[in-house]
């Protein structure tokens, strides 16, 4: 798989610029889009407002605070799930080997599609060239030899960037950069590389995989593989995720409901059901999505793919609940829905930081529990 070359987009700021190409007034100022104006979160901010530390997931309260001159734009979701459509469609005039990893970037597998194009320079500007043209919108692109290096070369430059890395930079590239810039390393993991004494991708791929394995179990060796700047997972088109196997579960709610926290107990719920279904068939899984629909019935779903196997209901929660967050939402909703594929039978690594037989263990002990005395009569405090 060394031959592969693969290409990653990912828009600057998606929400943020729709609104500025819609309202040219909001452009060179610090703005940001919300999910509503009384009481939200940021979702999307420009990049002048990111001079002021404002950041995606802040509160709107904490973002005024910091830049009082900032001006908050509530979500429009529609429109940025139409637009993202168009963009999304343009990459498949590239290559029918497009993966959609969320609602403002993908992955192609461009190893074939240069056959008719000059470089993947070339390739990769047509794509930036194209957006900018249709969409009034830039993007960042990154093109390596896999995945995990694409996503790294799209962040390196923001925005509209362009970063082509080849095989034979790629151990120059990773020696000095720290580990956190790799995607799949976050804070948690990130401080306990750093206690290890790994500070660089280029510490990390020579430190001995025995010890990384004792500290952190299996993970430890896909760790030493990202530091080397390996992976060989595939570019996985819509099409052929819909023949994967998921288990899902959703419910329509007694009244639409803008509460968050009426929301997220009953994501909660949700990633228990679909958790407990994943023990009893003996399942693994690594891609949470969310589907919601709101009160005008429009339905959205977005995904994210871990790099860790997981079947317990309180870590498929901690990132629905994080998916469900990124998401603007103006409008009441109706439904909610959670859902995992990419699924694998039992023996995979549980969590990086616990005894896998302990909380296997566990788990197995509130499914019993449950299932002899009724749902809820043991679950994780968040809930109540």
């Amino acid at each position: 798989m060394d031959d592969r070359l693969i290409l990653h987009i990912d828009m600057d700021a998606f929400f943020i610029s729709v609104e500025q190409r819609d309202h040219p007034l909001l452009r060179g100022k610090p703005a940001a889009v919300c999910g509503s104006l009384s009481r939200s979160v940021v979702t999307s901010a420009t990049y002048e407002a990111r001079l002021y530390g404002i950041r995606a997931g802040m509160s709107t309260q904490e973002a005024k605070r910091r830049c009082p001159r900032l001006i908050l734009v509530e979500g429009n979701h529609s429109k940025y799930t139409e637009t993202a459509a168009r963009i999304f469609s343009i990459l498949k005039d590239y290559t029918p080997l497009v993966e959609v990893a969320s609602i403002d970037e993908a992955f192609l597998d461009i190893t074939q599609s240069l056959r008719l194009y000059k470089s993947p320079t070339h390739l990769a500007q047509l794509i930036k060239n194209q957006t900018r043209e249709r969409e009034q919108l830039t993007c960042s692109i990154g093109v390596a030899p896999n995945k995990l290096l694409a996503k790294l070369g799209s962040c390196l430059r923001k925005p509209d960037g362009l970063v082509v890395i080849r095989k034979f930079e790629v151990e120059k590239i990773l020696k000095d950069l720290p580990v956190s810039k790799l995607n799949g390393i976050g804070p948690k993991l990130g401080e306990t590389l750093n206690s290890m004494g790994i500070f660089t991708c280029g510490e990390l791929g020579k430190f001995p995989v025995s010890v990384l394995s004792k500290r952190l179990g299996v993970i430890g060796e896909r760790l030493h593989e990202m530091g080397l700047g390996l992976d060989e997972s595939p570019v996985l088109p819509f099409d052929q995720e819909e023949e994967a196997k998921s288990i899902s579960h959703s419910v329509t709610l007694e009244k639409d409901a803008s509460d968050p926290d009426i929301l997220r107990k009953v994501l909660l719920q949700l990633s228990e059901k679909v958790s407990r279904r994943m023990r009893r068939e003996g399942f693994f899984g690594k891609r949470i999505a969310i589907t919601v629909r709101y009160s005008d019935f429009f339905t959205f779903s977005k995904q994210k793919t871990l790099f860790k196997w997981v079947n317990s209901g309180n870590e498929i929660f901690k990132l629905a609940s994080e998916i469900f967050g990124s998401i603007p939402h103006p409008k009441p909703i109706r439904l909610l829905g959670v859902g995992v594929s990419l699924l694998k039978k039992e023996g995979c690594q549980l969590d990086l930081f616990e005894t896998g037989e302990k909380k296997d263990n566990l788990l197995k002990a509130m499914d019993r529990v449950n299932e002899r005395f009724g749902e809820w009569t043991l679950t994780w405090g968040g809930l109540h």
